[in-house]
């Protein structure tokens, strides 16, 4: 490893850094859309298990190779498998945390655009349609989406250039605690609702009824997707940790802290949404035009939906840094771009798909290919194909193809951690349980089951 490379200051910035990359929208809205569609208690309960037994295991898989190499991905996989083309693997993440950058920018853009509004007080005294039709014309408008994308991706540069020490770990260090405050604050509040018993209830007390083999699945992506495993930002943070940190131990906190957001988001939501009889599984509905409705039903209507949208927006900026940091770190030692350089690179990349995935609501919304939007193209093929096939890869590689000796060596810290207990069961998962996972996963993602389940 270089001297001059930079490493996390700290371990709790590291772990501040790879847990916000972990905790997005996929935490905070997604993971109540799909326990709200999915019967709420079973669906956490099969979530829960395999966080266990597929997340942990691929987690642990990228933080053995970014640690024991200390390099960008292609570096990594270079240095691991000599003289093949396995580092061809690590463009399948690139592309894949380019193509997610750029559609999850214009949600990002949306969430600013909605905190402007909060703040403005333009978001209270409307109708249940009102926020409907905001919503609907907000997305047409092509200059608006555009504009709030664009603003977003500035935002994640300037945390970029600075680095991991002055930029990552710093943003990561004062967002995630707000982030959890913020949550807390809207759990308080939600617990004194007239049906709070009843959301919790929804979330907490399995109705097995529920229990198919669609939930499962269903269960099984989502714990996949929350921690972003198989795209290499858990693999290039990694490469950033000291070679005293227990690479087992941050797995399991960045898995147990991701899953805590999950579940907080859910306690934050169901009780609110069964107070006012919401669906739960509203989809985007449930962000941008029902949760604004109830909000100004809310004593202190003004201060929720400005502490909600900051929140969102926090999710947000600490996801998008770390995909973000998968090719600046490639760019920066493969192809030796100053880092201002390879940010302004990955910037300006992104704001150029990010711009035809915004205007994917609206002047190319007849455009399709494959019959999707843009927006849907970019979407489908990185969380339903990419990524998918990175997790097998990284699982397979590290269960398989990397000698045992440099895998014990990263596990134990050449000895000084212990890990003989659960060693042979984390392997399990890694050889076989997790791929198998996933490529289960990967061909529901392809529609393959659609007609079985």
């Amino acid at each position: 490893m270089s001297n001059e490379r930079a490493q996390f200051v700290t371990r709790i910035g590291a772990i501040a850094a790879t847990v916000g990359s972990a905790v997005g929208l996929g935490n905070i809205w997604r993971f109540p859309y799909e326990a709200g569609k999915n019967g709420g208690g079973a669906f956490l309960l099969i979530y829960i298990g395999c966080v266990l037994l597929v997340g942990i295991p691929v987690v642990v898989s990228e933080f053995i190779i970014g640690r024991g190499t200390h390099k960008n991905v292609a570096g990594a996989l270079k240095q691991l498998a000599p003289g093949t083309k396995w580092h061809w693997m690590s463009y399948m993440g690139i592309l894949a945390s380019l193509m997610i950058l750029s559609f999850y920018s214009v949600v990002c853009g949306w969430i600013i655009e909605y905190l402007f509004q909060a703040v403005s007080g333009n978001l209270s005294g409307h109708s249940a349609q009102d926020y409907t039709n905001m919503f609907n014309a907000f997305v047409a408008n092509p200059w608006r989406t555009v504009m709030w994308t664009v603003l977003f991706l500035c935002i994640n540069f300037l945390v970029l250039r600075r680095g991991i020490k002055k930029g990552i770990e710093k943003v990561a260090n004062f967002m995630m605690p707000v982030l959890f405050v913020i949550l807390l604050v809207f759990i308080a509040y939600a617990l004194t609702l007239p049906g709070a018993t009843k959301g919790l209830k929804f979330l907490f007390f399995p109705d097995f009824s529920h229990l198919s083999p669609k939930v499962a699945i269903g269960a099984m992506g989502q714990a996949f997707f929350s921690l972003s495993v198989g795209l290499s930002c858990l693999l290039t943070y990694a490469s950033y940790f000291k070679d005293s940190d227990s690479l087992a131990k941050n797995a399991t906190i960045v898995a147990v802290l991701d899953t805590l957001v999950a579940i907080l988001s859910g306690i934050m939501i169901f009780p609110v949404v069964f107070s006012f009889g919401m669906e739960p599984e509203a989809g985007p509905k449930l962000v941008f035009e029902i949760l604004p409705n109830i909000f100004q039903q809310l004593p202190c209507a003004y201060l929720w939906s400005v502490m909600f949208f900051l929140l969102l927006f926090f999710a947000s900026i600490t996801s998008t840094i770390s995909m973000s940091e998968i090719s600046i770190t490639f760019m920066v030692e493969e192809h030796q771009l100053s880092r201002k350089k390879a940010t302004l690179l990955n910037t300006g990349i992104g704001i150029a798909f990010g711009t035809l995935c915004a205007l994917s609501f609206s002047v190319l919304s007849d455009f399709t290919i494959f019959g999707k939007t843009i927006f849907d193209l970019f979407d489908f093929v990185s969380s339903n194909i990419l990524l998918p096939l990175g997790g097998v890869f990284f699982a397979w590689f590290v269960g398989w193809y990397v000698d045992k000796k440099f895998v014990d060596n990263e596990l134990t810290n050449h000895g000084t951690t212990k890990v003989s207990i659960w060693r042979r069961p984390l392997f399990f998962c890694i050889r076989y349980f997790a791929p198998i996972a996933i490529i289960i996963i990967f061909l529901y993602g392809l529609g393959l089951f659609d007609t079985f389940l």
